[in-house]
């Protein structure tokens, strides 16, 4: 992350305070945009994301604690920096517990925002690198430009804080591992172990004895005594994935572990006391297995505390040209291979696709075209042909939910003609939120 990739919004109705503010921003690589009131400040939150709110405290209309608590209930990722007098610093202080990163004295030397604004982009800076730092983490890229996976990422940055049990839900391959290991590394338990265990691998004979442990002769083929997953992950947090597939009988006995907290090892009475961190993952439909009596009610709630849906990456169109250059730079990086071009038909296939692996199908592709490329050339002809023809079969005849997008981008083009290309009132005519449109806008890549 870069200053310029860093946007500030400064809002104040005094213009000469706007232009230096403006000036010396601009002069230390930040991307600077301004207005003059708090009522044209949450338009333009609405129209863009910024990282940073520099407000005046006083202003017409609407000061600058009133601003705060909108920006914080509407846009609560922005950062907000109060500028007060001295006469106001009272203010200033409550303006912190309510959710201000700090404040600045008007009339003080220029060098105190300029020291706040840099140790917050330090802090975001050091926020966004550590999703990639962690060898976890280099597996995907956590940054986004789509609402729904930002509002993921800030949801589990928030339960990273806690020691409540978190239930991911999603098609596989969407990376909810990677969500998870993510949670475990912001998390106060992150000095220790992350362990994972995948259900749906495991045959449901040896289930209990992977899960519990068990004691020497506690059956044939039992020479000595094992530890089971559960106990250790002791200390740190324990990822049960595709937990939809747990057998009933498993499921009574995990729901006994987590109100008790205890476990017994197969061919022991001694209980032993438990302290993990749950997660639990499944690409199932949760609620419908719950109706036909495959999953125990009872148990979703006490795993379902905080629940998070991951979208598809068919969802999330407009980070596709982003996820793409990343996983062509890592792969070329890891096998020490120079990439010069990228034909053209590439990235127009890698962004027509449907992907229904997800990201980790992503990941695939773009490793096979860059073992198959020469001489530096990413080149069309490389590309899955079978794939390929899905892309031309989907393009003569589209699915259901296809035609309806395709619907949808058309009549937001004949509003946005009808409304003279008035954002504002082509999304009053559509009955939705300006910002609702613009998502709108990217998602169809509307011109």
């Amino acid at each position: 992350m870069n200053r310029e990739h860093f946007r500030i919004l400064i809002v104040d109705d005094e213009p000469e305070q706007i232009e230096t503010l403006s000036f010396i921003l601009n002069k230390q690589g930040y991307s600077v945009k301004t207005c003059s009131n708090a009522i044209t400040a949450l338009k333009e939150l609405e129209f863009a994301n910024f990282d940073l709110l520099i407000t005046d405290y006083i202003m017409a209309e609407m000061n600058g604690i009133d601003l705060l608590l909108k920006v914080k209930k509407l846009f609560p990722e922005t950062e907000v920096i109060i500028i007060t007098g001295y006469g106001t610093i009272q203010d200033a202080v409550r303006a912190m517990q309510i959710g201000a990163f700090t404040y600045v004295i008007k009339g003080n030397p220029v060098e105190e925002l300029l020291t706040e604004v840099d140790k917050l982009f330090s802090i975001k800076k050091l926020r966004r690198s550590s999703y990639l730092r962690e060898s976890p983490f280099s597996e995907f890229m956590l940054e986004t430009r789509n609402t729904e996976f930002r509002e993921i990422l800030r949801v589990a940055e928030k339960s990273a804080a806690t020691n409540c049990p978190v239930l991911l839900l999603g098609e596989s391959g969407v990376g909810k591992e990677i969500i998870a290991r993510l949670i475990h590394q912001l998390s106060p338990r992150s000095s220790d172990i992350f362990m994972p265990i995948n259900c749906h691998a495991i045959p449901e004979s040896l289930l209990e004895a992977e899960l519990f442990g068990y004691e020497k002769g506690a059956f044939t083929g039992a020479a000595e005594a094992r530890i089971g997953k559960m106990e250790a992950a002791e200390g740190g947090t324990l990822f049960l994935d595709e937990i939809g597939e747990l057998p009933l009988s498993a499921q009574s006995k995990l729901l006994r572990v987590l109100e008790t907290k205890t476990i017994e090892r197969i061919g022991s009475n001694r209980q032993i006391s438990l302290d993990f961190r749950l997660i639990c993952a499944t690409n199932r439909h949760i609620e419908e297995e719950k109706a036909i009596g495959n999953f125990r009610e009872d148990l979703f709630y006490r795993i379902g505390t905080i629940t998070m849906t991951i979208p598809p990456l068919r969802n999330r169109k407009e980070d596709l040209r982003m996820l793409i250059d990343f996983f062509f730079q890592k792969t070329a990086s890891e096998q020490k291979k120079g990439i010069s071009l990228i034909e053209p038909e590439v990235y127009e296939f890698l962004e027509s696709y449907s992907y229904p692996g997800n990201i980790r199908e992503l990941k695939n592709l773009t490793e096979r075209l860059c073992v198959l490329s020469e001489n530096g050339i990413i080149s069309n002809r490389d590309l899955p042909p079978g794939k390929k023809q899905e892309i031309v079969e989907t393009r003569e005849h589209p699915g259901l939910i296809e035609f309806r997008k395709n619907r949808e981008a058309e009549y937001i083009c004949e509003m946005l003609e009808n409304c003279q290309h008035n954002i504002t009132a082509a999304a009053k005519k559509l009955g939705i939120s300006r910002r609702q449109l613009f998502n709108k806008i990217q998602e169809y890549n509307i011109n």
